[in-house]
């Protein structure tokens, strides 16, 4: 079915104004009719108004919401998300209104009770960083489920790393940017009466890593570069991808070395410069401007300069390549994964649709497109 903009509004329950905004920055643009260039709105769009209004009311940004509404789940999935979403909201507002009511209890035996409300300061601090959060749980999860699903080579990533861990020396262990917990979910080997300990700096991955994982771990917001754990405490420790993300990449390593034992092990994990190469040759063809970050990672810390930085830290350093390439087939995945990148992608959302259909056809082309992916892991004994 199909509706004029002030139809579409009334059933809506919003403004003909909002409508025309939401239109004007390309965050709800209706269908124009051929005959008579009405702006004319479907059934469809009301899901897509749905999901926009949810995440305006969580305090999302209408810049982030573009990135968000983008993501091409299905409505049942959406539904799960926002409600996920909306149950955070709550249970964050819940804590704030919990300590501003104790302060104000407090106030009347207290006159010193203000200093409570330092605790609620740092709460209402934590509310920029929610919309935050969710986008990159979101991102880290669109790119591993295009690894998950169109990888050819028959033992996963995730799979392959944990298999080359060696966990017979194993009994105190830390993962410095766990993400999700991903590693961990599928567990081959027992790992009970081991101390495993979770971190990452963001609140939000760690909390979906506890929904994911149960209580043979341990969780920690913990930045890399400042480890809080007393000197060789650790068998071993794990980065997975996190290397090339330090601000200070030698603090990083120093802290690692620090708490590791000796002869301990370090498991880091990187990629080199073919890694998804083709994934920004096809960005640059449609607009050579677009770069998916600002610095590529492999620069910091890849499979060419990895050997040589680990080296100045361990005295034995061992490298392992992961071959590994994915076919597409479909143009969806590959947009939400240049979507979820860490450069200036964002001005793509300006020519959703014309992108969109760019990737398609080039898949059209020959029946899928082909990724390179070309991983390692790096062994590294402490001395």
């Amino acid at each position: 079915m199909h509706y004029t903009t002030g139809k579409f509004a009334k059933k809506a329950g919003v403004t003909e104004r909002t409508l025309r905004y939401y239109d004007k920055i390309g965050l709800l643009k209706p269908k124009k009719n051929d005959e008579n260039l009405y702006r004319l709105y479907t059934d469809e769009d009301f899901v897509l108004l749905q999901k926009i209004l949810v995440f305006k009311s969580l305090g999302f940004s209408l810049d982030e919401i573009r990135f968000l509404i983008h993501d091409n789940n299905e409505i049942e999935k959406s539904f799960d998300v926002q409600k996920k979403l909306i149950k955070q909201k709550i249970t964050y507002y819940t804590k704030v209104y919990d300590s501003l009511n104790y302060t104000s209890r407090l106030l009347k035996n207290d006159a010193n009770a203000l200093d409570h409300l330092v605790e609620t300061v740092r709460l209402l601090s934590k509310q920029d960083s929610l919309a935050e959060q969710y986008k990159n749980a979101n991102n880290l999860n669109v790119r591993i489920e295009l690894h998950e699903k169109y990888s050819t080579n028959p033992i996963k990533w995730f799979d392959w790393l944990y298999e080359n861990i060696d966990f017979s020396k194993i009994n105190t262990l830390l993962e410095v940017g766990c993400g999700n917990g991903q590693l961990w979910m599928k567990k081959r080997k027992d790992i009970r009466n081991r101390e495993i300990f979770l971190t990452d700096v963001s609140d939000g991955m760690l909390e979906d890593a506890k929904q994911n994982l149960n209580d043979n771990f341990s969780f920690f917001v913990v930045n890399c570069e400042n480890i809080p754990f007393k000197k060789d405490f650790f068998d071993a420790i794990i980065a997975n991808h996190v290397l090339f993300y330090l601000n200070d990449l030698n603090q990083g390593l120093s802290e690692i070395k620090r708490v590791l034992k000796k002869n301990g092990v370090f498991y880091s994990t990187t990629y080199s410069k073919n890694h998804m190469r083709e994934i920004n040759e096809l960005v640059k063809e449609f607009n050579s401007n677009v770069y998916l970050s600002e610095q590529p990672l492999y620069h910091r810390f890849g499979l060419e300069n990895g050997e040589m930085l680990l080296k100045q830290y361990f005295k034995n350093v061992d490298c392992k390549i992961y071959k590994d390439y994915l076919d597409i087939d479909d143009a969806k995945p590959i947009v939400n994964y240049i979507l979820s990148c860490h450069g200036n992608q964002d001005i793509l959302l300006e020519k959703y649709d014309e992108f969109y259909d760019f990737v398609e056809n080039k898949i059209k082309e020959k029946g899928f497109i082909r990724i390179t992916k070309e991983a390692c892991l790096f062994i590294c004994e402490n001395g």
